[in-house]
């Protein structure tokens, strides 16, 4: 805006007396004239308001210029940025298109999983379920195979065997309705544990080798005299080379050795001693073989009486009709008394409460 000067204020004071004019050339008039519009102020102030309102006009037009500049700039950075912000947005989108497809697939897989979890948790619990019936199938074998070792073989250390693979096996299922089961099985073990041990498979092992020895064992009219009572100088004479005898003394060594191989000499250590006709000892092999076989059988069925009466009539028969001076009929008559002198008839226990508490457990489990 353009300063407003006011004017100055005219005195009021009566001015002096005009002096006479006086006049001039006009040249010079005009001069004065232009000097004296020249020192008006009001030419001055207007001079002055029109400079500084033409400076303002240029600086504005200046100012505005400048301003359209940046304001075409500030748009075209507006529209650069404007298209930048709509590949963006449109980038985005897409990206969001993208993630919106990979979401339904995560979302149908995460489905799926929670629909395969669920078939494994059912899964899961019917071989939970079955691996409990399984362990119960066992264990009741087991449990059986126990009791008809006992039953039928009177096998004790097999029923042990049984009953303690029954044990390691609920032991190793760590489950807490198990425990009566193995306590059932414990009192048991204990029973079976206290029994007196018969070795039944040996006792038929030894039975069955003397069985297999009866054909060899030798008979006591089969028996010749020892070589103990022969003189040594007779063996002497007989090793001794030829030629270091006498002719005549060597002949008559000759004779004696033969002379005394034409008697033989028999001596029988038994008051009544037996005498079978050739033809005779087959059968008597065969009936001591049956014999035998016979308490074998009784020895499986635990028939203690019929055990101990077959082996005393072996005895008698192999005390009777067999060399006792052999090694091998004294082997066979001492593993007979052995086992004529062992008791083999055993009260074993039942193996009832096991397998009732077996039962009970199943018939408990399939009523839940």
């Amino acid at each position: 805006m353009n300063d407003i000067v006011d004017p100055q204020p005219v005195s009021s004071a009566p001015s002096p007396p005009a002096e006479p004019a006086v006049t001039a050339p006009p040249g010079q008039a005009s001069r004065q004239s232009l000097n004296a519009a020249w020192r008006n102020p009001w030419l001055i102030v207007a001079l002055l308001a029109l400079g500084l309102a033409g400076w303002q006009w240029i600086e504005t037009r200046i100012r505005l210029s400048d301003t359209q500049q940046e304001l075409a700039k500030r748009l075209s950075e507006s529209d650069t940025v404007a298209r930048e912000s709509r590949a963006l947005s449109k980038q985005a989108q897409e990206q969001l298109a993208v993630l919106q497809g990979k979401l339904g697939e995560l979302e149908g897989k995460l489905a799926e999983s929670k629909s395969q979890q669920a078939t494994l948790e059912n899964l899961y619990q019917d071989l939970a379920r079955s691996r409990d019936e399984w362990a119960l199938a066992e264990i009741e074998q087991s449990v059986t195979l126990a009791a008809q070792q006992l039953q039928l073989a009177g096998n004790v250390q097999g029923a042990v065997l049984a009953l303690q693979a029954a044990d390691a096996r609920l032991a190793g299922n760590s489950r807490p309705q198990f425990i009566g089961l193995r306590k059932v099985l414990g009192r048991d073990l204990d029973k079976l544990r206290a029994l007196p041990q018969v070795d039944l498979p040996g006792m038929n092992l030894s039975l069955e080798s003397v069985i297999a020895a009866v054909d060899a064992l030798p008979l006591a009219v089969d028996g010749r005299p020892r070589d103990e009572g022969r003189p040594k100088a007779a063996s002497d004479l007989s090793t001794a080379p030829v030629v270091s005898l006498a002719f005549w003394q060597h002949l008559a060594t000759e004779l004696w050795r033969e002379l005394r191989g034409l008697i033989r000499i028999q001596r029988f250590d038994r008051d009544e001693p037996v005498l079978l006709a050739p033809g005779q000892a087959f059968f008597l092999r065969e009936n001591l073989k049956l014999r035998l076989l016979n308490a074998r059988l009784a020895l499986l069925a635990h028939d203690q009486w019929t055990f101990r009466n077959e082996l005393g009539q072996a005895l008698v028969w192999v005390d009777r009709y067999f060399d006792g001076r052999e090694k091998s009929v004294h082997a066979a008559h001492a593993t007979l008394k052995q086992l004529s002198a062992t008791e083999i008839n055993i009260a074993f226990p039942s193996l009832n409460e096991s397998l009732s508490a077996i039962k009970n457990f199943k018939l408990g489990k399939e009523r839940k």
